[in-house]
Order: C-alpha cells, then sequence, then structure tokens
C-alpha cells in the first residue's frame, strides 16, 4: 500500500505545474491533500478527475483556503470530515476514509506564524487534536494521520534549529506536544521508522535561497497507531519536481486495502 501527503499550497496551481502527473506515474492506493484552496465545483477539469481514482473533498468555507481532500484507489466504505468543532469544520482541515479496519486521514493542522493569536489558536487546537487522538487508541482500529501538521519534532527536523525555536512551528511547547503524542501516546511517526537521516526536510520558505540550499522543516507527516509501525518498509520525499513549498511525502505499507 502506497500513500502520498502533499500539501500542495493550491491543488489548481500544482495541477498546473504537473501534480497529477506525477501522481499517475507514482500510482499511489491514496493521496491525502491539503490545502487544495479551492471549492469543488471549481475542479471539474479532467486533470482533476485522474482514472482509476475516487476523489472526495471537505472545502473550507472562505474560497481560496486551506482544505483537504483523499484520492483512492479502492473506494472507501466511509466518509467522514470534519471533527465537530470550528477550526477544523470551517476551515476543511479533516478528511477521513475508512477501508474494512484501517481509516486513512487528511489532516491540515494550522500554522500559528502570521501572529500571536494564530499561534495562541494553533495551540489550542493541538490539545483538542491531542485528545481526539487518544478517543482513536482506545478503538480496535488502525489509524495513518497524513498531513501538514506545521511542527517539527526534533532539533534533526529543521536547518536552522536554534534561530528558530522562538518561532511557531518549532517552539519548546509544540516540540514537547510532538513528544507526548509519540511516547506518552503511542503514535508512531512512519517516516522515522525507515529513515533517520538529518536534512530530511518537507517544506521550504521561497525567501532566500532556502529550496536550493535545502534549508528546510520536515512539518510533513503519516503518523500511524502501533499495529502498523512494523508494517512501514519504505519512505520518500520527492523533491525532482516542484510542485508546491511543500514536497510529496510517500510512504510504503506491507498493508493491502
Amino acid at each position: 500500500m502506497r500513500i502520498v501527503s502533499a500539501n500542495l499550497n493550491g491543488i489548481r496551481a500544482a495541477a498546473r505545474k504537473g501534480f497529477f502527473d506525477w501522481m499517475i506515474e507514482h500510482s499511489p492506493d491514496v493521496v491525502c491533500i491539503q490545502e487544495t484552496k479551492a471549492q469543488e465545483y471549481q475542479l471539474d477539469d479532467e486533470v482533476f478527475s485522474p482514472p482509476g481514482y475516487y476523489r472526495y473533498f471537505f472545502d473550507a468555507q472562505k474560497k481560496g483556503y486551506s482544505g483537504t481532500a483523499i484520492y483512492s484507489r479502492v473506494e472507501p466504505d466511509k466518509i467522514n470530515v470534519g471533527l465537530g468543532w470550528e477550526h477544523v469544520d470551517n476551515e476543511g482541515r479533516w478528511i477521513e476514509a475508512q477501508f474494512g479496519k484501517l481509516n486513512i486521514i487528511s489532516l491540515y493542522l494550522p500554522s500559528g506564524s502570521s501572529s500571536e493569536e494564530r499561534h495562541a489558536n494553533k495551540l489550542i487546537f493541538m490539545d483538542r487534536l491531542r485528545e481526539e487522538m487518544k478517543s482513536m487508541r482506545r478503538k480496535r482500529r488502525e489509524f495513518i494521520i497524513c498531513g501538514d501538521w506545521n511542527t517539527v519534532h526534533k532539533r534533526i527536523d529543521i536547518k536552522n534549529f536554534t534561530s528558530n525555536r522562538k518561532n511557531s512551528g518549532c517552539t519548546d511547547e509544540e516540540r514537547a506536544w510532538m513528544d507526548a503524542v509519540f511516547e506518552k501516546d503511542g503514535w508512531v511517526d512512519a517516516f522515522r521508522e525507515v529513515n533517520q537521516e538529518a536534512d530530511q526536510y518537507t517544506w521550504w520558505s521561497n525567501r532566500g535561497q532556502a529550496w536550493a540550499k535545502n534549508v528546510g522543516w520536515r512539518i510533513d507527516y503519516q503518523i500511524v497507531t502501533p499495529g502498523l509501525k512494523e508494517l512501514v518498509k519504505a519512505a520518500q520525499i520527492y523533491r525532482d519536481d516542484r510542485f508546491s513549498d511543500h514536497a510529496p511525502l510517500t510512504i510504503d505499507y506491507d498493508y493491502k486495502l
């Protein structure tokens, strides 16, 4: 089972840059997209409906903002959107596909970089999300939460650690939250199960030469329940083409949908 997570920073812009051509060639079973920045009715061009895939969208109420999507080769048993709270439901930040006893989620966790208020709102979101994830762990199901978490976990996950420690996405409080999710709650960072190397980033600022110099942050994850830990077989961050300010993250699992 091959799963891709990709923040496209605008699905229409990414399509023009060749994302769907790459997707067809790459042939994933499931693609979890964040930041569609579109309403579904705006995506009637055939490029947005690649052959062999079912597609599902959860749009933000605000046009041109946020939004998540899932593409799947296998038709899900069920699609759920939202979590019943404003941050998620108004901004299209959570869409979930159920396949038997496996749920695959596309999550777009808010950024807090634009203001202190947005950072405070992000921390509230994270606290509520952790409680939701604890509830998920109590179910007799496996979960894969794909997405842009807008947070680095450890020093190895960001090029310039010291200079960013006071910036949203790298604060001690946010990284401690990640510690708790993995170390206390039992969730697993699928990428790090098979790749412990440094300089593995998924997002680069558009300022300076961040992309060219690989001055990045690893903020896109596939976070999985412990029952899937041993099934993670390979991981890849795709950088040969640039569809967005994020790179697609691909994880292969020894699992059949």
